[in-house]
């Protein structure tokens, strides 16, 4: 039966590929030009087309007030997701309708709206689970799932046949539309997101699509689909909404009588036994080639040998305003020094702590520390990270954050020895250290990334002399953060003098595969160069990553008790400010007279003696305002209460000197005070 090609697309499932389309009623674009951007628009009747991807290129957004937006697909907003009222009536409907794999974003969550009785236990009505898998059988298949918000942990699974009511949950994570496309386009429904993040407007390119737009948009996909036919090798790009009908004949032709064009993602897919196979370079290239694989790729055909999983270690430059970042091989052969790190807190610090070597560090900032048991730091203090494994990443196998740093400070120097002693810095201290570098050696590559703990900081000292062009020489330092696994393909030419590592990600290349090489295999691994990626291209790295490090603890508000002041001794005129009979007393401002015969305990570090000194009218409270009073009343008959659950104060007080009170005492003695006719006696 015919029907539209934006009908077929809105339903297919990307698991049957390839499909083979007959065209029943086809379209011709007047005038010579037979594409127009790339994309068919003239298909005649009777055109057998073998579909091999299908891809959403953009959505038709439809606002709340009816109007529709175009919007790619490269859109860089933020959105956050619009849970589907509709319910699912069974796991059949889920698995046919939903993408489920092992990545975290494509792990749907739903809430059950009726009873399931298990051989584990019941799925109660109103609980939520999360479907981690997808299992297909002969007589049908399974998915497996997680129960949420119960201990301990229960998984199950549910067999495709289930009934039930299952109802999409609220998802809070946001999403940019690429990601939306690839996990969370269910099929044959619609999407409805709200953004959260609007796009800066330097982005001219995309900064006024969704200025005036606010509330939900729905999101209807429009699809691409790459097809070849039999008569070409080169791939055809078909838009979904072309006006043509089409009949799947799938069943009526062999579909390895059609070329197979592969890009490198699809071969790395493929099974081990796939390879090796010989394979020929498409026609159409959408992106210019490294000259390294320039010349793997100018040879007729090439061949692919296996796929794999290369190490990389992710750099980026130092000491330029427009950053470079790089992808660094594991076999590059130069040479590194050490550069200084800069720490901003005592937490980074704990965590470049190893087992190799210690780390000595100069203070830069000063930190006056008002908790108890913890120093202060002043600028050009000395301190050495001793030897050990951090605490900030793991303590007896737990993962948990310390409250302390401990390290030595290095207080003289004298005839050639340093005298050490052992100090407690809080490690959310806002500071900053510069490390003290004095180690002369030259590093490889492998050697940093085992030895030390990234990040780290280095600088080319001997480039690698087998590369043509070392990039990396010229850079004044290198910022070494982790390592990742790239996958790659080996690709030789047919006899083996070229082999090369290349990366399935970057490498935008559409092979059409001929027949298995049954030659000899390389004895040696392939060259592998220097990529220097884009900045999109870093950050997605970094955002993938799984973070493994706890993060700082979370200062107190104000500390529990205020650090003590020395003693000092009131003047003359401090206590005949607070006489009394002085206009400007504290008493007379509605402030609780300070009492001489209050001390407070001050611990004397150096002679190991405690002693009791005058408390200071500083660490005091400062009085709350009051109303205003009655007419008639004096200010005098009110009084301050003082409460007792000081400490459940949300404010933050500062602490002034004494000598600054001192002086605001001697402000208001020498004030000439004026009393009006009507005015109170204690009026100011």
């Amino acid at each position: 039966m015919a029907t539209t090609l934006h009908e077929f697309t809105q339903f297919l499932d990307p698991k049957m590929f390839p499909r083979v389309l007959q065209i029943q009623s086809g379209i011709y674009c007047q005038g010579c030009v037979y594409e127009m951007f790339g994309r068919e628009c003239s298909l005649s009747t009777g055109d057998l087309l073998k579909i091999i991807e299908i891809t959403i290129t953009r959505f038709t957004a439809q606002t709340s007030s009816n109007n529709e937006i175009e919007i790619p697909v490269e859109y860089p907003g933020l959105f956050r997701l619009v849970a589907d009222s509709q319910p699912y009536r069974s796991i059949q409907e889920i698995a046919d309708s939903v993408k489920v794999c092992s990545h975290r974003l494509s792990q749907p969550v739903f809430l059950n709206g009726l009873e399931i009785p298990l051989a584990q236990g019941v799925i109660r009505k109103g609980d939520s689970f999360r479907i981690t898998a997808v299992t297909h059988e002969l007589n049908g298949g399974c998915v497996q799932c997680e129960l949420l918000h119960r201990e301990p942990k229960f998984c199950f699974s549910l067999s495709f046949s289930q009934q039930g009511h299952f109802t999409e949950c609220q998802d809070n994570q946001f999403y940019n539309l690429k990601e939306i496309a690839e996990w969370k386009i269910s099929k044959g429904r619609q999407r409805t997101v709200t953004e959260v993040k609007t796009v800066p407007k330097k982005d001219f390119l995309f900064s006024n699509l969704l200025e005036n737009v606010s509330g939900e948009l729905k999101l209807t996909p429009v699809y691409e689909l790459k097809a070849v036919t039999k008569l070409s090798e080169k791939i055809l790009v078909i838009p979904s909404n072309l006006d043509v009908e089409v009949v799947d004949v799938t069943e009526q032709f062999d579909c390895d009588s059609f070329v197979q064009p592969l890009s490198l993602t699809d071969i790395f897919k493929r099974p081990p036994d796939f390879f090796p196979v010989v394979a020929k370079l498409s026609c159409e290239r959408h992106f210019k080639l490294s000259p390294e694989l320039e010349t793997l790729f100018d040879s007729e055909h090439v061949i692919i040998h296996h796929a794999f999983y290369a190490k990389r270690i992710l750099a980026s430059e130092m000491g330029r305003e427009s950053t470079r970042h790089f992808l660094i091989p594991e076999s590059y052969n130069g040479r590194f020094k050490r550069r200084p790190r800069q720490f901003p807190t005592a937490y980074d610090l704990e965590r470049a702590r190893s087992e190799t070597e210690q780390i000595r560090v100069v203070a830069t900032r000063e930190f006056e520390s008002v908790y108890n048991g913890l120093d202060s730091v002043s600028a050009g203090d000395e301190f050495i990270v001793t030897k050990g494994k951090s605490c900030a990443l793991s303590h007896n196998g737990t993962k948990r954050a310390a409250d302390a740093f401990q390290c030595l400070k290095v207080t003289e120097k004298s005839h050639g020895k340093e005298v050490k002693e052992p100090v407690r810095l809080p490690m959310c201290l806002e500071g900053g250290f510069m490390e003290l570098v004095k180690d002369k050696r030259q590093y490889t590559m492998v050697e940093i990334c085992r030895w030390f703990p990234l990040p780290f900081n280095v600088k080319v000292s001997v480039r690698d002399l087998s590369l043509k062009v070392d990039v990396l020489a010229g850079a004044p330092g290198l910022h070494i953060e982790e390592e990742i696994s790239d996958p790659c393909l080996l690709i030789s030419n047919t006899d083996l003098s070229e082999i090369r590592e290349v990366p399935v990600n970057r490498t935008d290349l559409i092979l059409n595969v001929k027949q298995r090489w049954d030659g000899e295999s390389p004895v040696c691994s392939g060259n592998s160069a220097i990529e220097e990626i884009s900045e999109d291209c870093y950050y997605t790295l970094r955002r993938y990553a799984v973070t493994t490090i706890t993060p700082p603890p979370r200062p107190p508000k104000k500390p529990k008790d205020p650090p003590p002041r020395p003693p000092k001794m009131m003047s003359s005129r401090s206590e005949s400010a607070n006489s009394e009979n002085s206009s400007c007393s504290p008493q007379s401002l509605c402030v609780e007279p300070f009492k001489h015969d209050d001390f407070m305990q001050c611990s004397d570090t150096k002679n190991g003696n405690d002693k009791k000194i005058p408390s200071s009218p500083v660490t005091f409270q400062k009085p709350k305002l009051q109303k205003d009073p009655a007419k008639g009343r004096s200010l005098e008959n009110i009084s301050i209460t003082k409460h007792d659950d000081d400490d459940n104060d949300v404010h933050d007080y500062e602490y002034i000197d004494v000598d600054q009170l001192d002086s605001i005492r001697k402000t208001y003695q020498e004030q000439n005070v004026t009393v009006g006719k009507g005015k109170p006696s204690n009026t100011i």
